[in-house]
């Protein structure tokens, strides 16, 4: 059954509750970039238009639960919003005890985290959530994951849920991309540990035709190939499960290519030596830290073959110059390359942003761990929670 869209429902008079991600960065109480709010207007909007009484949740930061503080409040966000709306944004306090939400503006209610009970997703909070409601839209991606109150407690409860245009077209971007690619698949998994991407690269090496792989998961692939890294960052308590990805990609026909050459000091730090050396030569006092010339030219080869790409973290200690090289030639290759291009995850963007190449990627997910569980072929508890009300209210 084909998830309910804000759209297909009549909003005309209902209070209208939407879980938006609006956890913007904050310095020194300034928003530094807006766009996570900027995301979420078309939908806020829509609700409007269509005469519904609009009241909008998000979280920001990781506060104390009970502990209400200024630093974490969305006061910031609502002046923001207001502005870029053009419309009234009230920051609602203690909204728990209810709030009476009016046409033509908007009801913030202040970061759902300071509640008690929103990470452990409580059934009496979530009750007193959708007794706030007549409908609930879940629009925020990027908490699709999490199991709380706000984001999959509250559609147990209330009379109707569904998904806004955020949330649906992040799921029908990622889902089409791993039920019907454009052939060959090259998949793009970086970062320091095998051991939190290895159902990442297990389902991944099911559906792609190469695998690249960087930082310390290539590391630890190299030492299941007998190679000594040295200081290297990598997990030899993972070697075996490197070894069996190695070899069922092999009998799957699927690529992964190892580096062959690499960018090693003696430390992670701006002030370090770097040179470049093969593997095979790596000493015990070397770190690999970028991958080399001879490694960037192999997935530089794939990647203008590719017809899709997916891109999960940096192949290199990006953010120190000398070991940067890998993954800002990585970045503009895809950023060159006529395939579909999909990314997600913090490091990516990060690099995605520091080299300019954000409006040559096909689609950047908004979600983290939201984007990883899907690639990983997991269930998002907050899609499974809309699914849930969609049949009881069948």
């Amino acid at each position: 059954m084909p998830l309910l869209n804000m759209k297909d429902v009549d909003l005309k008079g209902k209070r209208v509750l939407i879980r938006e991600d609006l956890n913007v960065p904050l310095k020194n109480g300034a928003i530094t970039s807006d766009a996570r709010i900027r995301a979420a207007l078309p939908t806020i909007e829509y609700a409007l238009s269509q005469g519904a009484l609009v009241m909008v949740a998000s979280h920001l930061g990781r506060p104390d639960e009970g502990i209400i503080t200024d630093e974490l409040s969305l006061a910031p966000i609502a002046e923001r919003m207001q502005e870029l709306l053009g419309k009234p944004v009230d920051l609602a306090q203690n909204w728990l005890k209810g709030v009476t939400p009016v046409q033509d503006q908007v009801i913030l209610l202040e970061n759902v985290r300071f509640n008690r009970g929103e990470k452990s997703n409580s059934d009496e909070l979530s009750q007193e959530m959708a007794a706030l409601c007549d409908v609930f839209v879940m629009d925020a991606f990027a908490t699709a994951h999490r199991a709380e109150a706000s984001t999959c407690g509250i559609a147990e409860h209330v009379a109707v849920a569904c998904m806004g245009p955020l949330l649906s077209l992040e799921l029908s971007t990622i889902t089409k991309l791993l039920d019907n690619p454009k052939k060959p698949v090259v998949a793009i998994v970086g970062g320091s540990k095998v051991s939190t991407k290895l159902a990442l690269l297990d389902n991944l090496s099911k559906k792609v035709d190469a695998l690249i792989v960087g930082g310390g998961i290539a590391n630890t692939f190299l030492a299941a190939e007998g190679y000594s890294v040295g200081k290297s960052l990598y997990e030899p308590d993972l070697i075996d499960e490197a070894e069996r990805l190695m070899k069922e990609a092999n009998e799957n026909a699927v690529e992964i290519p190892l580096p062959t050459d690499v960018v090693v000091a003696d430390r992670m730090s701006a002030t370090a030596e770097s040179y470049i050396q093969l593997v095979a030569d790596i000493d015990e006092d070397e770190k690999a830290l970028d991958v080399g010339p001879d490694t960037i030219r192999t997935y530089v080869k794939l990647i203008k073959s590719a017809g899709t790409i997916v891109w999960n973290g940096p192949v290199g200690a990006f953010e120190i110059e000398q070991f940067s090289k890998g993954t800002k030639i990585l970045a503009l290759a895809v950023a060159d390359s006529d395939a579909v291009s999909v990314a997600g995850g913090g490091d990516t963007i990060a690099a995605i942003d520091h080299y300019n190449v954000r409006d040559k990627i096909s689609y950047i997910s908004t979600g983290g761990g939201a984007f990883l569980a899907l690639l990983e072929g997991k269930e998002l508890p907050a899609i499974t929670a809309l699914e849930n009300n969609q049949k009881e209210n069948a």
